[in-house]
C-alpha cells in the first residue's frame, strides 16, 4: 500500500522495527525480539525518535509506517521497558492526529524472515496498537480489506 501511495507521489517513512531486525540478522547482533526484547525495544526506540526529529517539521504530507506509539505496543505486548520513557517519547513526539490502521487479514497473512508472529499474535497487536494509539488521542481510520491501489485511494479520499 506504501508503495502505491509512493507512486501516486505521497512520500512515507519506512518501519523501523523491521530495519533493525535486518541489521541485527546481517551483523549477528542480538537486539532481536526473539533474543533480546528489552535492547530491541529500546533500538526500536531511539529510531523512532531519530526517525520523527528527521522528518518533522514536514513540508509536505508524510505517512509513516508505524510510528513511536508501536514501541509502546510491543513493549506491552513483550513486557519490556522502559516504558516511562517510552510513554513519555508518546506524549513530546506528536503526529498527525489521523492514524490509519491495516486489520489483520487472514487470507494474505505471512510471516518471513523478520516478521515470525502468528495470526493469532498478530490479532493481538492490532487490539493493543488500537489501544495505544486511542489512549494517545489519535483518531483511527481502519483501513478496507482491499488492494493496495484500493487502500491508497481510501487514504487519499481522507486526506483531501
Amino acid at each position: 500500500m506504501l508503495a502505491a501511495l509512493g507512486k501516486l507521489g505521497v512520500p512515507h517513512v519506512p518501519e523501523a522495527a523491521r530495519k533493525i531486525i535486518q541489521e541485527q540478522m546481517s551483523s549477528g547482533g542480538t537486539a532481536l525480539p526473539w533474543l533480546d526484547k528489552e535492547a530491541y525495544t529500546l533500538e526500536m526506540l531511539r529510531r523512532s525518535i531519530v526517525s520523527f526529529l528527521e522528518h518533522t517539521p514536514a513540508p509536505l504530507p508524510l505517512l509513516s509506517d508505524r510510528g513511536i506509539p508501536d514501541t509502546l505496543c510491543y513493549s506491552r505486548l513483550a513486557g519490556t521497558g522502559p516504558v516511562r520513557e517510552i510513554e513519555e517519547a508518546c506524549r513530546r513526539y506528536r503526529y498527525a492526529r489521523t492514524v490509519f490502521l491495516a486489520p489483520p487479514w487472514k487470507e494474505i497473512y505471512r510471516t518471513d524472515a523478520e516478521r515470525k508472529q502468528d495470526f493469532t499474535e498478530a490479532e493481538r497487536t492490532f487490539r493493543v496498537v488500537e489501544e495505544v494509539y486511542r489512549e494517545y488521542g489519535y483518531d483511527l481510520v481502519e483501513l478496507p480489506k482491499a488492494a493496495p491501489s484500493t487502500r491508497a485511494k481510501f487514504i487519499l479520499e481522507r486526506l483531501a
